[in-house]
């Protein structure tokens, strides 16, 4: 887990996000391209909104991608929503180090990315909570 710390610049976006979709954020982070919030436990569906209408909307208004991720307590739970729309049979947590099974070639090429720049995005993101050494895909 690391600590936090926010400009205003973020600030503002999460003062944003918040005012348009009436949701909490736990935690944002900003990419070059791109914002990916995590929104406390069960805001999910408040978060996106019908038909993904708030994300449009944030979209439209920051003018970068947006990406809406639910916490969860549990480890397990939280990987699956980080690597969501990706589907994968199980994972595995044996001594801080979590193993992910894929069902297919295609979903384990989509889960490591080129350089595996996707797997350490992933990391990245679940570090922030919880206390894992690395993310391995088999």
């Amino acid at each position: 887990m690391t600590k936090i710390k926010y400009d205003l610049e973020l600030i503002k976006f999460i003062t944003l996000f918040e005012n348009i979709t009436r949701s909490k954020v736990k935690d944002l982070i900003k990419r070059e391209d791109n914002l990916i919030y995590i929104v406390q436990q069960g805001e999910i569906g408040k978060a996106i909104g019908k038909k993904a209408s708030n994300i449009i909307k944030l979209e439209r208004i920051l003018n970068k991608k947006v990406r809406v991720i639910e916490f969860s307590d549990d480890l397990e739970k939280f990987i699956r929503n980080v690597i969501m729309p990706l589907r994968v049979q199980q994972i595995d947590i044996v001594d801080k180090i979590a193993t992910i099974k894929s069902p297919d070639s295609r979903t384990r090429g989509l889960l490591i990315g080129r350089a595996a720049v996707n797997l350490r995005n992933f990391e990245s993101i679940i570090k922030r909570f919880f206390e894992i050494d690395e993310i391995k895909v088999v």
